[in-house]
């Protein structure tokens, strides 16, 4: 066991994944990515070199209430150091970072080198050298529960030097447009060394404020014209837009100290209340108690690094006030998964995929009772939302598969805390959802009374997780009976015929039972694809049944009721393997299929028809490692070696955590949001369920003996 907190330290020589001319993933590995979250939704991002590279790089963007929603408070502080006094020859002037003012001449400035990046303890820290031989150390931390952002800079040698910190902003929705013209009459106010800057919008002030040295500002307001941010214009957006500076902060440093740039939307109450050093101190606390909470197989190595990243997805909405309000109301807390950084919001079918892994494997099991009881709340029409935008309160509820995905995530709560009071709580909506279901509902989503197999389906939406959409183009609709959507209703019609029992409720119980076999019966008849001896991806769809070879049929071996026929288990697994598994996770599409592109780049449209047409998806590790383990019990160190190739990846694209998807080819280029919760969740499950403590084993075990006493599980 250990306390010791992880450090990954990023190779600033090496070669960066995909090197060359692609756009996000250039030859310098410092063009990797970096991110630090608050606990609400906000966070801080940025490349390693300094770089502005996405519209959602900054220090502090800012969750704020509805209708703001998470907002880009700092873009940027450019900063140079010097020798103190007036600046000096050439070769005394340097940047930390890469970035430059555009159009400005700066012949006696040279860029500082950058001689060590590393995540300490998953918060990110810089190391310079000056060209005095000095050396600068850089650290970077969010406080937790605050939007707030503290910047720590740190000297060591012999001699001091001054530092110069320009503020670049341009207050803006977090996905507003980059080409927003700075129309804003921005104003700075000071008051005893505490700087407020305030602009037209109904925003709260950006708050300036130095501890540990005093600041001196040289008030300059002007514009920064046309700054440009490369990896938007490959990604089809617009890639260049104006920032405006208040000025230039100037103070010294000498060796052995330290001065802390703090910037918030906080109250100044709120922010005096935690000065740098608490805070730091603080947010390490909390972090060794995250790992303390694990088990103790998960407190050291790539797992404590990705129990650390599952943290970050956590949040209390500051957005959803009323929410929290009608939560608390009921004793409480709200409590929801950010899907992915930087641009996703909290998704239905990710937090429920993921809450396994991010909650109930890291030990935060009163954390899950809050996302579940909340979501229960969210329920309208037998559905929970897709998703919920930005900057509103309200959810979206075009999804199939999400409130199907919300059974498994209550039955996986349930085998870790035995927490019956929670299922009393939900048992009326969850009744009230197989009802809906049985008689249809929202978006064509209903079963079919010919045969008992759930089919969804509506013109223009894509409700499966396949839900790419260009235009007014569904480019993988899979309108029809989808077959992981029958593997999920089986899977929910088994568990409420257990929880029906369990409320004493027979009748009820035989019903469910009822449904389960037919579904099995008439699955088991018509999605085997006995010509490629595997299964296929929908029937009964718009063009009769696509025989596919997708990961989706995973779904029928894989989860705790498998709806597929032992006997058909290991072709599928074999072939999945064969087809479609990849270092990174599996292909969304096997090769051989017509339909198969290997790259995900280029503009909006081009990446939306690669999405799910080969792209590989780091999530899919997890169903595949289950259903691994079903046909190859034991060959468990095989099954953690699937997971453990991804331990590269952590020093790549977005540093400690894991990618939403890669590309389908070798080098298997990270693409997507750089830090994916389903990623780290399914990666972290199976670390933990193929580990050496006897937990991992136990609950395999436990689930395998669930499904073996069903009476609904032929024998194999």
């Amino acid at each position: 066991m250990t306390s010791e907190l992880p450090c990954r330290r990023v190779d600033l020589l090496g070669d960066a994944p995909g090197a060359g001319a692609d756009p996000e993933h250039g030859e310098d590995p410092a063009s990797a990515e970096w991110l630090v979250t608050n606990g609400l939704g906000g966070y801080a991002s940025g490349t390693l070199a300094g770089l502005i590279t996405r519209r959602f790089h900054g220090l502090l963007i800012a969750a704020l209430p509805a209708p703001h929603g998470r907002t880009m408070m700092l873009n940027h502080l450019r900063e140079v150091a010097h020798a103190p006094g007036e600046r000096g020859h050439c070769g005394e002037l340097v940047s930390l970072g890469a970035q430059s003012e555009p159009g400005a001449a700066h012949p006696d400035c040279g860029l500082a080198k950058l001689i060590e990046f590393k995540l300490d303890a998953g918060m990110p820290v810089w190391r310079y050298e000056l060209p005095q031989g000095a050396i600068l150390e850089k650290r970077l931390l969010m406080v937790h529960g605050q939007n707030t952002t503290h910047i720590t800079y740190s000297l060591e040698g012999n001699a001091s030097i001054c530092l110069e910190l320009q503020p670049w902003v341009n207050f803006r929705p977090h996905e507003g447009s980059l080409e927003r013209p700075l129309d804003a009459n921005y104003s700075l106010t000071i008051i005893a060394a505490r700087y407020e800057l305030t602009g037209d919008d109904d925003l709260p002030s950006l708050r300036l404020e130095f501890y540990g040295q005093p600041a001196g500002i040289r008030i300059d307001g002007k514009p920064i014209r046309d700054v440009h941010y490369r990896i938007e214009r490959s990604r089809g957006y617009d890639a260049s837009g104006d920032l405006y500076t208040p000025g230039l902060f100037r103070l010294e440093l000498d060796p052995g100290s330290e001065v802390t740039l703090v910037a918030s939307t906080e109250s100044w109450e709120v922010i005096h209340a935690l000065p740098p050093a608490e805070a730091r101190r603080a947010e390490q606390e909390r972090r060794k108690r995250l790992l303390l909470a694990t088990e103790p197989a998960l407190r050291e190595g790539l797992a404590a690094e990705l129990v650390l990243a599952a943290d970050q997805f956590l949040i209390t909405p500051a957005g959803r006030v009323a929410d929290a309000a009608r939560c608390r109301a009921s004793g409480d807390e709200i409590r929801t998964v950010i899907a992915g950084y930087p641009w996703f919001t909290d998704w239905g079918r990710d937090t429920m995929i993921s809450l396994e892994g991010l909650t109930l494997t890291t030990g935060r099991h009163k954390e899950a009772g809050y996302i579940l009881r909340t979501f229960g709340k969210y329920v309208r029409d037998g559905l929970i939302p897709n998703m919920f935008p930005d900057n509103q309160n309200a959810g979206l509820y075009h999804t199939a598969d999400a409130t199907l995905w919300f059974f498994h995530a209550i039955d996986r709560y349930l085998a870790t805390t035995g927490d019956d009071e929670t299922l009393q709580i939900l048992l009326p909506t969850l009744r009230d959802i197989i009802a809906r279901h049985l008689a249809g509902t929202r978006f064509g989503i209903g079963v079919d009374p010919a045969d008992g197999l759930l089919r969804q389906g509506q013109e223009g939406y894509q409700l499966t997780w396949m839900d790419a959409k260009v235009g007014d183009l569904v480019v993988t609709p899979r309108r029809g009976k989808a077959v992981e959507l029958n593997a999920l209703w089986y899977n929910a019609l088994c568990l409420m015929g257990r929880w029906a029992e369990c409320g004493g409720e027979d009748d009820e119980t035989c019903d469910y039972l009822a449904h389960a076999e037919r579904a099995r019966a008439a699955f088991n008849a018509r999605f085997w694809y006995a010509k490629g001896q595997h299964l296929y991806d929908v029937i009964d769809g718009e063009q009769g049944d696509d025989a596919a070879f997708r990961p989706n049929q995973l779904f029928a071996i894989s989860l705790p009721h498998p709806i597929l026929d032992r006997a058909r288990w290991e072709p599928v697994v074999r072939q999945v393997k064969e087809k479609l598994l990849t270092p990174y996770g599996l292909r969304s599409l096997s090769p051989d299929h017509p339909d198969y592109r290997p790259s995900y780049f280029g503009n909006l449209r081009m990446r939306d028809m690669a999405y799910h047409q080969g792209t590989v998806w780091g999530w899919l590790i997890g169903p595949f490692v289950d259903a691994w383990l079903k046909v190859h019990p034991h060959a468990r160190d095989e099954a953690r070696g699937f997971v453990l190739a991804l331990e590269p990846h952590l020093s790549e694209a977005g540093v400690g955590t894991i990618s939403e998807i890669f590309d389908a080819e070798p080098p298997f280029v990270p693409r997507g949001c750089v830090a994916q919760a389903w990623s780290v969740a399914e990666a972290l499950r199976c670390l933990a369920m193929t580990s050496n403590s006897g937990d991992g084993s136990e609950r395999q075990d436990e689930r395998t003996g669930r499904l073996a006493s069903s009476s609904l599980i032929p024998p194999s």
